[in-house]
């Protein structure tokens, strides 16, 4: 008894341990549970961001980053300008500065904010930003010994001065509505630059590898290592930006993409990512990819200096010659354009792919297919041989030896009279007819094998009459030409009408042959077209084997213009320095390149004749910023660019471009293919990532407050710990 009393407590003292730990588990999962629906997740400050790239790291300096994105990434974030550009509202806003306008649009007048330092500034030793950094930034630029000549120009005849110890101004020559994008660039402290010569800024490597500015990340290190190139930037707190939750920003620079995939685990985010045949980002699935585009487009620029693209009629015919849609479908791109002027809606007047009207339009212009020619040339020569006196076969059979009789009435002649230097003679038939043999051998009036111009003239040599005839010694030949003469009456006849539709031929149902017309099959190619001087339509295409799109779309052009009757030849140079001479030099027909308009969208650089290169054969003088590729000059055009640069009035801006958009709709200096997209991939442990609509790749750090990596659960409002009870007789 005592020992089954004793099983039963320890029986008692297990199920009271079972139970208690059974009551605590339940009353953790209704805490979780009660907190879960209770609380909800916050961005919590910390972490660190990384992001991977493809691209080669060179010096951090704002003055020098124009054709790297790589380092333009990097920069954006360590320098801050006056103003910048807000990618939510597509506008120019307020940085490190305040600004102001005049009425008149010539002076632009900038407060720095209070409490801005540069990142070298201390407790001990402050740094703040000041007017007199604002103008080493800008007048440094404007020195003609300033290594950057590109960004030179965005300055040039722009006074700056110093206001007072907070403002500086800037006086324009004329209105500029666009001005304010120039004043983004980054500053830079003029501490930083004391003893360097204005000519080798660009090699001030200690300040290019520790930079020194005031943009809201500070750049805290450089690593190399077996993999990439690794560049730290820790959070500079300002008075001025929202909160941001990223401690850190590390850029991790690869040599190629394969290197950046085969350590994809270490990294946040992706710049740039490549796609697949499919059009498909090759990132893994635990990316998020963002596809975009900025204000970019490609295009193929006809350079108007050449005589053969003088042409309206032929650039037209090419334009409606290409099929954009397939060049994008094979690029996996999206977003065709017909027009540089980006900010406006051009879907009413789309150059739609259509080969007949190509055609009309090619038909219209200076250059013809062989085959017209040649129809052209048999109808010139029916019409002669169909009017006058003298009338003979077109065509002729005769062997060497042999002669060709031809007869007419004698009321038409007198005596003395001539065909081809030989007297004509009276018919022995006294029908009241003459009669002349020409030879096909040496002497007066002999025949050559192919085409013969016949003379018939008067006593005195006049001309009175003339035929051709073409002579052949050989029956295959005359039987080739005789269905070419068929083929003319044919034609002649679908012309007047006298033939059913489906009998009827055109000119695009003849097909050139050893010189001769005949049907076309279909799998007879087209031709190269042919001037009234008998040169061949032959272009020569220039691009860049940089990006590998572009080879991509100038093959599919050749393909495309070669249906049009015109050979097209591509040069790709294999250095980018070599490229970039021909581009200068304008040394090309065709160009397929792309521009940029960045935020601001103005085309003036593009399409005004100040941008016409003058090519004057001394390559010195050659200009950089000879932005017109097509050589493009338009008075009207460029009343309408300098316009829509000074207006300040929205509706007479829109009323310009509207007017600019009919004009190159009419003159087509270029073909306009598409707008190139991009892909930016960021890890799924990353939120609040949204990139608005940039203008840059690096504008998508502008919204870099938002993101976060690290979270906090906090609870609702009105809600806590004390809430648990009354929550639990509510629990279903």
């Amino acid at each position: 008894m005592r020992q089954l009393v004793k099983s039963a407590v320890r029986y008692q003292k297990w199920a009271l341990r079972f139970f208690l730990v059974t009551f605590v588990a339940a009353l953790l999962l209704l805490a979780r549970r009660f907190h879960q629906e209770n609380t909800t997740l916050v961005p919590e400050r910390g972490g660190t961001y990384i992001e991977g790239s493809v691209g080669q790291f060179q010096p951090l300096n704002p003055w020098f980053t124009v054709t790297n994105n790589v380092n333009r990434d990097i920069v954006s974030l360590v320098f801050s300008g006056l103003l910048k550009y807000n990618p939510e509202t597509k506008s120019i806003e307020n940085d490190l500065a305040t600004l102001s306008v005049s009425k008149d649009g010539r002076l632009y007048t900038l407060t720095l904010k209070d409490n801005i330092y540069w990142h070298d500034t201390t407790k001990e030793r402050p740094h703040p930003v000041t007017p007199e950094d604002v103008l080493f930034t800008f007048q440094t630029i404007q020195n003609p010994a300033f290594p950057n000549a590109l960004l030179r120009q965005n300055f040039r005849g722009i006074q700056v001065e110093k206001i007072d110890d907070r403002t500086v101004r800037f006086k324009l020559e004329e209105p500029y509505s666009f001005f304010a994008s120039n004043l983004t660039l980054g500053l830079l402290p003029k501490s930083s630059f004391e003893g360097v010569p204005v000519a080798k800024l660009d090699q001030a490597l200690d300040f290019g590898f520790k930079p020194i500015g005031a943009g809201p990340y500070s750049f805290k290190s450089l690593m190399q290592t077996e993999l990439s190139t690794e560049v730290t930037l820790e959070r500079f707190p300002r008075p001025i930006d929202p909160d941001y939750y990223l401690k850190r920003v590390i850029f991790r620079i690869f040599p190629d993409y394969s290197s950046l995939l085969s350590d994809i685990r270490n990294l946040d985010g992706v710049r740039l990512v490549p796609r697949n045949d499919k059009g498909e980002p090759i990132i893994p699935r635990r990316f998020i990819a963002i596809n975009y585009t900025l204000p970019q487009y490609v295009a193929l620029f006809f350079n108007l200096d050449h005589h053969f693209l003088a042409d309206r009629n032929l650039r037209l015919g090419l334009q409606l010659g290409t099929d954009k849609q397939t060049i994008v479908d094979g690029l996996g791109e999206r977003t065709i354009v017909d027009t540089p002027l980006l900010e406006i809606d051009t879907t009413d007047w789309r150059y739609n792919y259509d080969p007949e009207s190509a055609q009309g339009a090619l038909f219209r212009s200076n250059w013809n297919l062989p085959e017209k020619v040649r129809l052209q040339r048999l109808l010139e020569m029916r019409e002669t041989n169909s009017t006058g006196p003298l009338h003979a076969d077109p065509i002729v059979l005769l062997d060497t030896g042999a002669a060709l009789t031809l007869t007419g009435s004698l009321a038409d002649t007198k005596p003395g009279f001539t065909v081809n230097g030989a007297r004509i003679q009276q018919s022995p038939t006294s029908s009241g007819t003459w009669v002349v043999a020409l030879s096909t051998i040496g002497g007066t009036g002999s025949l050559r094998l192919g085409s013969n111009l016949v003379r018939f003239a008067d006593e005195r040599g006049k001309p009175v009459d003339s035929l051709y005839v073409w002579r052949t010694a050989n029956t295959e030949e005359f039987k080739r030409a005789t269905e070419e003469q068929h083929l003319v009456d044919l034609f002649i006849q679908s012309k007047a009408g006298k033939l059913l539709p489906d009998d009827r031929i055109t000119t695009q149902d003849l097909a050139l042959e050893r010189g001769m017309l005949r049907r076309r099959l279909s799998t007879d190619l087209t031709d190269i077209r042919v001037n009234d001087r008998g040169e061949k339509l032959s272009l020569r295409l220039l691009t860049s084997s940089s990006p590998p799109s572009y080879r991509k779309v100038a093959e599919q052009i050749q393909k495309q213009w070669a249906a049009l009757g015109v050979h097209v030849g591509i040069d790709i140079p294999e250095t980018r320095d070599a490229f970039e001479k021909k581009l200068i030099a304008r040394d090309y027909d065709i160009l397929l390149y792309g521009q940029s308009l960045l935020d601001n969208l103005d085309s003036y650089p593009y399409w005004h004749s100040d941008g016409v290169q003058k090519n004057d054969g001394n390559p010195a003088n050659l200009r950089l910023d000879a932005y017109n590729f097509s050589q493009y000059a338009s008075l009207k055009a460029d009343a309408l660019l300098t316009q829509i640069r000074q207006t300040f009035n929205e509706k007479e801006r829109q009323t310009a471009l509207s007017e600019l958009r009919q004009i190159l709709k009419e003159d087509v200096p270029a073909i306009f293919l598409y707008s190139p997209l991009y892909t930016f991939a960021y890890h799924q442990d990353v939120h609040g990532v949204e990139i608005g609509r940039i203008s840059l790749h690096s504008d998508r750090f502008l919204t870099l407050h938002n993101w976060y990596i690290l979270q906090n659960r906090v609870f609702k409002p009105g809600k806590g710990w004390l809430s648990f009870i009354p929550w639990l007789f509510t629990v279903h």
